[in-house]
């Protein structure tokens, strides 16, 4: 994980960001493996395989809240493009791993548990009053049309750039569709992400 944020941001950066990491003792770790089953406090929490943004995703279902904790799995979700109590979200490909097909799944497994939330790392909870299924579909969706684009701008001239203005025209259009105003500044907000999701699904693709 952090050579693969090491490639994308660089020494100096990941340094003013974070630090010096240092390592955690192995006699304080315990490996994580699908159908885990752990307790902390009086909750009940299990741990499911859910590669496909990356192959060392797991996600991790809390029985209290009937929420996931999902990393990435389950895609990004910014507060600014909350529209009535609704939230918008996106699949993200950052790279190194991502592969749609296999996200797919994962995004359907945890579907099936029909949960009442999703703890997003970015950012915070999603899907209470049972919000939950339209999200999946958008995800989902969204992610199809990755993989159409990705399919179309395999072997383009500047394809990077390509993938990056298809990237913000079905944005754009999922925002529209969404009830917001698309602006320039609005789009700003997923540049990075636009970035990055181009660098991911060039891996994908080569």
């Amino acid at each position: 994980l952090y050579q693969g944020a090491l490639a994308v941001y660089g020494a100096e950066e990941m340094a003013r960001s974070y630090g010096e990491l240092v390592p955690v003792p192995a006699q304080r770790m315990r490996e994580s493996h699908d159908g885990m089953a752990l307790k902390l406090g009086s909750r009940r929490l299990h741990v499911i395989d859910t590669p496909g943004h990356a192959r060392h995703h797991h996600c991790i279902w809390d029985e209290r809240s009937r929420g996931w904790f999902t990393g990435d799995t389950f895609g990004l979700s910014y507060r600014e493009f909350d529209l009535d109590g609704r939230a918008w979200i996106l699949p993200t490909s950052t790279p190194v791993q991502f592969e749609p097909e296999v996200l797919r799944a994962s995004v359907q497994r945890l579907l099936a548990f029909d949960p009442a939330c999703i703890y997003l790392t970015h950012y915070g909870p999603v899907g209470g009053s049972g919000d939950v299924p339209r999200l999946g579909r958008l995800l989902l969706s969204l992610l199809e049309q990755m993989v159409a684009i990705g399919q179309r701008c395999a072997n383009v001239p500047q394809r990077h750039e390509r993938l990056k203005e298809e990237l913000s025209a079905i944005y754009a259009a999922s925002l529209a569709e969404h009830g917001l105003p698309v602006t320039p500044a609005l789009l700003e907000l997923l540049a990075l992400d636009i970035e990055l999701n181009a660098q991911g699904m060039a891996v994908w693709l080569d």
